[in-house]
């Protein structure tokens, strides 16, 4: 069989046109791939924000600021929990074991925490409040905060709370101020003589002052 000039330039004009859709498809490929890689190494791109709420993860614990994803007392993998006085987190955990006999859990929405987190909430509460003295009301300077010293843990939720309130001096845990019903402290006296008095807010505990 013969061809004809005509139907050889058809053909070779075919091939053409399909060499040039193929060349087409590839460079789609290969620009969705590389949106892909560029938008994975985005993502994975940490700032020093991002590296501060990465020990809380996102859970400042200050009143109105509930953690979303809370530690459990048990969860070694968290700085907030695993950074913690050892006394504290013993009994902490203690109190935790009990508590979930009772169907309670208790979440640890914030513990320890770096200066420049401290830092970072202070100067958040700041903005918030409108001034240092009512900010120092609810957050404490990092040299002052006994997070930063890993000497206090925010307990939540609410249930956990009311636990903590009705049992935790039998731990040696203890709600240390009275604005803040989720903040616990270490200490052991209470076993035999019960908690101290609450200060009616950070301000008035003589650690805080400069």
């Amino acid at each position: 069989m013969t061809y004809s000039k005509p139907a050889r330039r058809t053909t070779r004009r075919i091939r053409r046109i399909r060499i040039a859709g193929l060349l087409v498809v590839i460079a789609a490929i290969g620009a969705a791939l590389g949106y892909q890689l560029l938008a994975s190494s985005s993502s994975t791109a940490t700032s020093p924000t991002d590296v501060l709420r990465s020990e809380q993860r996102g859970a400042p614990g200050e009143p109105h600021r509930a953690a979303r994803d809370g530690a459990t007392v048990f969860d070694d993998a968290t700085p907030r929990v695993a950074n913690l006085d050892p006394d504290l987190l013993g009994a902490l955990r203690q109190a935790a074991t009990d508590a979930a006999g009772d169907g309670v859990e208790l979440v640890v929405n914030s513990g320890w925490r770096s200066p420049e987190y401290q830092e970072q909430l202070l100067l958040e509460a700041v903005s918030e409040y409108g001034s240092e003295e009512e900010a120092a009301r609810w957050v404490a300077t990092p040299e002052t905060s006994p997070h930063v010293s890993g000497d206090a843990v925010d307990v939540g939720p609410s249930d956990a709370t009311a636990w903590l309130s009705e049992h935790g001096a039998a731990y040696g845990l203890c709600r240390i101020y009275g604005n803040e019903p989720w903040h616990y402290e270490l200490r052991p006296d209470a076993i035999d003589n019960g908690c101290p008095l609450m200060y009616p807010d950070p301000t008035q505990d003589p650690r805080m002052q400069p």
